[in-house]
């Protein structure tokens, strides 16, 4: 599994394949922040709208693209703008189009975006992800510690208030 990171122009370049990606992980019921059905528009405008996080340093994002060359799947990295919280970052957007699951995939992007956190820096990462999920097995069993939730968090694809668990993970010397 390769994965590149994108800077801004590519992010906005490639909105439109993002977008596909996108729509496909919520019509798949993943909890990823938007309601079903997403709009292939919305979805598109959504990902321009990071290029700027991108330009700015404040978000880090890498693609994945499957063997037909199309995105199969992304990984982000937020990184806060406080002082005193330069040492963490947030992971979001761990997303996997549907045909490629099951594979691996998202567990490798899971260690580029651990491994470039590490390179920057960064001892301390976070997450949420709904309660249950299938992402959830995937975080426990790379060493991510569960610290609790968070009763309806965040509406699923479908609307329903769903919980939210909380994750983090130290790299490097903050172990």
């Amino acid at each position: 599994m390769s994965a590149s990171r994108w800077d801004a122009a590519q992010v906005h370049g490639g909105a439109e394949e993002l977008a596909e990606l996108l729509v496909d992980t919520v019509a798949g019921g993943a909890s990823v922040g938007f309601l079903a059905p997403l709009d292939r528009a919305e979805a598109a405008a959504w990902w321009e709208g990071r290029a700027a996080a991108v330009a700015a340093g404040q978000l880090a994002v890498w693609v994945a693209r499957g063997e037909d060359g199309r995105v199969a799947g992304t990984v982000s990295l937020a990184f806060p703008d406080k002082p005193n919280s330069r040492h963490r970052a947030e992971l979001v957007k761990l997303m996997v189009h549907r045909s490629g699951r099951g594979r691996g995939l998202g567990r490798g992007l899971l260690a580029i975006a651990e491994e470039a956190a590490a390179a920057a820096g960064i001892t301390l990462l976070h997450l949420d992800t709904e309660t249950g999920s299938p992402a959830e097995n995937l975080y426990r069993s790379a060493g991510w510690t569960r610290v609790g939730g968070i009763p309806d968090h965040a509406a699923s694809p479908a609307g329903v208030l769903r919980p939210t668990a909380l994750y983090y993970k130290h790299l490097g010397t903050g172990a």
